[in-house]
């Protein structure tokens, strides 16, 4: 039974000017309290782990010794990074999801999100769920949800796109430092604007799929696939549209969520006494970060694969990549799935109180809001 069980059934509510009363939408199991805190015993198993390894394995002097001199002062400049970023994010999703929302309310959806992508396989793909779930709760359509939730998927995912772009094009053509191979500085370029155009030709293509779909009525087994198409080609549009409007908030928070996350990596090598070309730690770390995309909670084990891979590809010594990495990414976790946890009960003990401060962003039909208001004014009330 969902922890949300135990709720007052909903009664009818009087016609008002104000949003209606919505059935609490119960917690998906996927993102069950106990889910979230066997993600965070996992964690804690991993990071304990490799405590062990790094400190009783043979062979690993080296890696000992630089953890052992490792700065201080630094590694608190990688925890401030990491969490600035994560509070980067609660502009961002804001700023798609719904402008009304009051900051609060905003900021126990967002990061309890950004937790539950440490805790989750899939990584933010994972975490989505939630945030889906809270704004069920305040009344938002499931389409308007899966559009949005399309959308800032992609514009999360556009901003590091677009600088693996343009540093590929810029290590390519001798501009950046640290260059070398033109491979290393083209083949990334050229992912990077596949993976744009691929992206704006799948709009288009599910666009099309979702007209025949209707064409061909309910019982097609492509009219089966309507929604997902639906959702998929409504939030590539969406996502166009955020682009155009350049909202300042919104471009704030998808930069500073990256770029704050980036400067974490930086101060790892910088606390562990190396400092390599920023522009090699950029590479590495858009590339190793696809190793998030292995279906383990954090992506762990593959992420850090790939960040070293990534590194030592670049030029980089493997134990002080890897010296660096393991720093990274208990920062890069840890903080904000403890951050999210947090969130995540507020958020639970502010639903079961009450639902307005997200109904805010209950879609109403304009319809629906005219009859709202002939009831109210023949009722002699104010409107609200």
């Amino acid at each position: 039974m969902p922890d949300d069980a135990g709720d007052e059934p909903p009664t009818l509510p009087e016609i008002t000017a104000g949003p209606t009363v919505t059935d609490p939408e119960p917690l998906p199991s996927d993102i069950a309290p106990r889910r979230l805190r066997r993600g965070l015993v996992r964690l804690g198993a991993v990071a304990a782990a490799a405590v062990v390894v790094v400190t009783l394995a043979p062979g690993l002097g080296e890696l000992r010794t630089r953890f052992a001199h490792g700065r201080p002062v630094w590694i608190g400049i990688a925890c401030t990074f990491e969490l600035l970023s994560v509070l980067a994010y609660v502009p961002a999703f804001r700023a798609v999801f719904c402008a009304r929302m009051s900051w609060r309310t905003s900021y126990k959806i967002a990061v309890a999100e950004e937790g539950a992508g440490s805790l989750f396989p899939l990584g933010g793909a994972g975490s989505l769920a939630l945030g889906v779930w809270a704004l069920r709760r305040g009344g938002m359509a499931a389409d308007e949800i899966a559009r949005k939730t399309v959308a800032f998927f992609l514009l999360t995912s556009a901003v590091p796109v677009g600088l693996l772009l343009l540093l590929g094009v810029g290590l390519a053509s001798g501009i950046l430092p640290g260059g070398g191979a033109l491979l290393l500085g083209v083949l990334p370029a050229v992912v990077a604007a596949g993976a744009i155009a691929a992206t704006l030709g799948i709009g288009r293509l599910a666009r099309r799929a979702h007209a025949r779909a209707k064409r061909r009525g309910e019982g097609s087994k492509l009219a089966r696939l309507a929604p997902a198409l639906s959702a998929t080609s409504d939030g590539i549009d969406e996502t166009l549209h955020q682009l155009r409007q350049a909202n300042p908030l919104l471009i704030a928070g998808l930069v500073g969520f990256l770029a704050f996350d980036m400067l974490t990596f930086w101060a790892s090598f910088r606390a562990l006494g190396a400092s390599p070309e920023l522009t090699l730690i950029g590479m590495a770390y858009l590339i190793g970060q696809l190793g998030n995309w292995i279906p383990v909670p954090g992506g762990i084990g593959g992420t850090e694969l790939g960040l070293v891979g990534a590194l030592v590809l670049y030029g980089l010594p493997a134990l002080t990549a890897t010296a660096a990495v393991l720093l990274y990414r208990v920062i890069e976790l840890w903080i904000p799935a403890l951050l999210g946890l947090g969130a995540f009960v507020q958020l639970r003990l502010l639903l079961r109180r009450e639902n307005d401060a997200i109904k805010l962003c209950e879609t109403v039909d304009p319809l629906e809001i005219s009859v709202r208001a002939e009831v109210t004014g023949l009722s002699g009330e104010a409107p609200a």
